[in-house]
């Protein structure tokens, strides 16, 4: 892999085109001046240590040197190799609720939108931890499969909205059965599923789920996002919003007993999402006492500096340019005279 430290400095390169023009324009101004005294083929002869070539050789010898050192500026760096390293972690399947309750304002700017937010913050304090992603309604499936890649993790979690499963309700069973399959077959790791949930019109089996995801020693916690009191789920790309059969506003609730009752069971905690960051710090510090064990992860080794490759070129070119004389050298005449008698 190969990229530039400081980018920006490539810009520099922008400017070369005004060099190639401004000499081109140099020597157009030379040799109309050189025709005020008379025609150049006949004053060549009058002329023999003029070169005609060797200015030019000079420029783009000097040219080229001014655009590798927009290069070395912006430092090139060139990646070695991939290679498998083991670090200290744990697995995380994040489980996140995306029925259409999820738009409910009750928590800005939705449910929906504060659960990615808190979910990237999340992101963002792992280390070396492994993290998958699923999301589920009526239905669950694999956003994100179990990856050390935290930045593919926080771009899968951007695409995330509930045109992504049609079919609506809270199919917390399958979500916890689906975390369950998705962990790593590595044994002695810390496993946990964080189950993100306004727990409403959740359906059943979540129990049978609980039961198989404790005997394989993992833990499940949940997090409640909304508010008791409920709010109306907005229709998008309306002012209006979601009614049932008889035209009233559906109101939307948080059901924190039932997402207590997930957690107690799982062997996790409860944390309700508000508008403040109390919920990522009690999850977090839940997942910092799971057992860690050496995860193996297939990572680039760091990428090594390239500028001093370039630098020498440059010295190079610069010196080439310093020998290079415009004029012809008089000792190779010298020499080819003497050769000739």
């Amino acid at each position: 892999m190969f990229q530039f430290e400081n980018s920006t400095y490539l810009y520099l390169l922008l400017l070369l085109p005004f060099l190639v023009a401004f000499y081109l324009y140099s020597n157009y101004k030379k040799r109309k001046a050189l025709r005020k005294f008379g025609d150049p083929v006949l004053m060549a002869p009058l002329m023999p240590n003029v070169s005609k070539y060797r200015p030019d050789v000079k420029f783009w010898l000097l040219f080229s040197a001014v655009a590798l050192f927009a290069v070395l500026l912006a430092r090139p760096q060139f990646g070695s190799k991939k290679e498998t390293v083991k670090r200290s972690g744990v697995e995380v399947i994040i489980a996140l609720d995306i029925s259409n309750s999820m738009l409910a304002q009750d928590v800005q700017p939705n449910r929906l939108e504060r659960s990615k937010r808190l979910i990237s913050r999340m992101v963002d304090e792992l280390h070396n931890d492994k993290v998958g992603m699923i999301v589920f309604a009526g239905d669950a499936f694999t956003q994100l499969p179990i990856t050390s890649d935290y930045i593919s993790a926080k771009m899968f979690l951007e695409s995330i909205n509930p045109s992504l499963i049609t079919k609506q309700g809270t199919a917390v069973a399958a979500a916890i059965n689906l975390a369950v399959r998705s962990f790593t077959p590595q044994e002695g790791v810390g496993r946990t599923i964080i189950i993100i949930t306004d727990g409403e019109n959740h359906e059943g089996g979540v129990s049978e789920a609980l039961k198989n995801a404790k005997e394989k020693g993992i833990q499940v916690n949940v997090m409640g996002v909304g508010a008791p009191d409920g709010a109306p789920i907005p229709i998008e790309g309306t002012n209006d919003f979601r009614r049932d059969n008889q035209g009233n506003v559906v109101i939307t609730r948080l059901n924190e007993v039932m997402c207590e009752e997930i957690a107690k069971e799982g062997g996790g905690v409860y944390a309700r999402v508000d508008n403040t960051n109390r919920a990522q710090r009690s999850i977090s510090d839940t997942i910092d006492k799971l057992a860690k064990a050496d995860v193996e992860t297939t990572v680039y080794t760091d990428f090594n500096e390239q500028f001093q490759a370039v630098a020498w070129l440059i010295l190079l070119l610069l010196i080439a340019e310093l020998l290079i004389l415009e004029c012809k050298n008089p000792l190779f005449k010298n020499i080819r005279l003497f050769s000739n008698k």
